[in-house]
C-alpha cells in the first residue's frame, strides 16, 4: 500500500484503484501524485494498493523476458492452420510457465472477489468505518463487487470508465471493438488538422483503409526496427495503435509513429507497444500483463483461457448493491476500452446508481480536462451527497490538454 497524507483537515481516506487489472496502485500513485484535485488532497489521505498477484503483492510471474518478447509478436489474426497451431503452442507455454513459476495455489486466489475482501480489510486497517473509493476502468469492476458484497460499508464511490459486470466476455469484446473503431475515427479527424498527419486523403474511410493496409503489410513482413533486434509485427502495430487511443495526449506520438511506419520504420510503434506491455528500457517487464491474464482467467471462466491451470470461479452477474448509498458512475461517450453503454448498464443495475456522462474522447473522465465533471466528482467525494445525472464536456482545448496531461497515468 501507499498513502499520501491529507494536507489539511482530514475527512478520512480515499482508496484508489487505477485499473488493468494488473496495474500497480503503489507505483502509479507515487508517480502521479496529482491524479486527484488539490481539494481532495487537502481533506483525504489518498491511498492505493497492489491487489493480489500485482506488483509488490505476491506478484504473478510467468514467462522470462525473451519469451515475452516473442509472445507479444504473435499474429493476432491467424488465418492459416500453422498460425493457429503456433498461437495454441504459445498459449499453452504461457499457462504452464505461470503454473510453474507462480503456483496453482496463488493463481486460484487472485480474482476480484478476493480483492474486494482484501479491500475491506484495507478499509478497516485505515480506521475508516466506511469506504470512500475512486476506481478507474477495471477498478469499477472491483468497486461494484465490493459495493454488492459490503453495501453497508460504502460512504461514497465513484466508478469511472465503468465495466458492466453482467456482460459476458464475447459481448464485451464486440462492444470494445466498436469502441476502438469510434476512437480511431476521432483520432483520424483530429489528425487531419495537423501538418504531420500521414493520411493525405482527409477522409475517415480512406484513412481506415490505409491503416488496415499497414496491418496487412506488417502481417506479411515485419517493419524495420532501429531500436533492437525485435520484429515489428502486426501484433506490435495493433498494440501501439490501441494503446495510443486511450488518451488524446498520446495522439501526437501516434501520428509521428505512423508517419515513420508508412516509410517502413516501425521503431516508434515498437516503443509505444512496449509501454502498453509493461516492457522497461532494460528489456525486463513489470508483471502487469501476467497479472491481467491471471485475474481475468479467474474472473471470466467463459473467456478464452482454455489452457489455464486453475478453474475460474465467477460468471457474469448483475450487481445491485442493495442498501448502499448513491454510487456515481462515469461514462465517456467515445471511450475505446470501456464503451459508454457499459456505464449506462452499470448505473441501471445499481439500486442507487447516478450516471455522469463525459461527452469526450479517451478512456475515463476524471481529471481529463472537464472542470464540470471534476467539480461534481470532488463535491460528491467531499460531502457524500450525490449529484443529479448530468452531461459534461471538456473545457477549452488549452485547459483540457493541461488537465489531461496531469491525469495521464490514471488508468490502465
Amino acid at each position: 500500500m501507499a498513502r499520501l497524507p491529507a494536507t489539511g483537515r482530514k475527512i478520512g481516506s480515499l482508496v484508489l484503484n487505477f485499473g488493468g487489472p494488473g496495474a500497480s496502485g503503489v507505483d502509479t500513485l507515487m508517480q502521479s501524485k496529482d491524479v486527484v484535485s488539490p481539494a481532495i488532497r487537502e481533506h483525504f489521505d489518498v491511498v492505493s494498493f497492489d491487489p493480489r498477484g500485482v506488483g509488490g503483492s505476491s506478484p504473478i510471474h510467468c514467462m522470462k523476458p525473451l519469451d515475452l518478447d516473442s509472445y507479444f509478436t504473435l499474429d493476432p489474426t491467424p488465418d492459416t492452420e500453422e498460425e493457429v497451431k503456433r498461437q495454441e503452442k504459445w498459449d499453452k507455454a504461457f499457462a504452464n510457465s505461470c503454473a510453474k513459476r507462480s503456483g496453482k495455489k496463488l493463481l486460484a486466489h487472485v480474482g476480484t472477489v478476493d480483492a474486494a475482501r482484501d479491500m475491506d480489510v484495507i478499509r478497516a486497517a485505515l480506521g475508516d468505518e466506511k469506504l470512500t473509493y475512486l476506481g478507474f476502468s477495471y477498478g469499477t469492476y472491483l468497486g461494484s463487487l465490493y459495493a454488492d458484497m459490503y453495501p453497508d460499508k460504502v460512504r461514497a464511490m465513484v466508478l469511472d470508465g465503468a465495466e458492466d459486470p453482467s456482460q459476458d466476455t464475447d459481448d464485451f469484446v464486440r462492444d470494445q471493438d466498436r469502441g476502438f473503431e469510434l476512437a480511431t475515427e476521432s483520432f483520424l479527424r483530429d489528425c487531419f488538422k495537423a501538418k504531420d498527419c500521414p493520411f493525405k486523403k482527409r477522409s475517415v474511410k480512406a484513412a481506415v483503409k490505409k491503416l488496415d493496409r499497414l496491418y496487412d503489410r506488417a502481417d506479411r513482413a515485419p517493419l524495420r526496427n532501429e531500436y533492437d533486434a525485435r520484429q515489428v509485427t502486426e501484433a506490435v502495430v495493433r498494440s501501439a495503435v490501441e494503446y495510443s487511443l486511450y488518451q488524446t495526449a498520446t495522439w501526437p506520438r501516434l501520428r509521428q509513429a505512423l508517419a515513420q511506419a508508412y516509410k517502413g520504420d516501425g521503431t516508434k510503434l515498437l516503443l509505444l507497444a512496449d509501454e502498453s506491455n509493461g516492457r522497461r528500457p532494460n528489456g525486463r517487464y513489470d508483471n502487469s500483463f501476467e497479472a491481467l491474464m491471471a485475474i481475468n482467467c479467474v474472473d471470466h471462466p467463459e473467456s478464452p483461457c482454455p489452457f489455464w491451470p486453475v478453474k475460474g470461479n465467477r460468471l457474469p452477474k448483475k450487481v445491485q448493491a442493495k442498501g448502499a448509498p448513491p454510487i456515481v458512475v462515469v461514462g465517456t461517450t467515445r471511450d475505446p476500452a470501456t464503451p459508454y453503454k457499459e456505464a449506462q448498464a452499470l448505473a441501471r443495475q445499481l439500486e442507487h446508481g447516478v450516471l455522469l456522462t463525459n461527452d469526450a474522447d479517451g478512456h475515463t473522465g476524471y481529471r481529463r480536462g472537464s472542470s464540470c465533471l471534476d467539480s461534481k466528482i470532488d463535491a460528491y467525494l467531499l460531502t457524500a451527497k450525490a449529484p443529479r445525472p448530468a452531461t459534461c464536456k471538456p473545457d477549452s482545448k488549452t485547459d483540457a490538454d493541461a488537465t489531461a496531461k496531469a491525469g495521464a497515468k490514471v488508468s490502465a
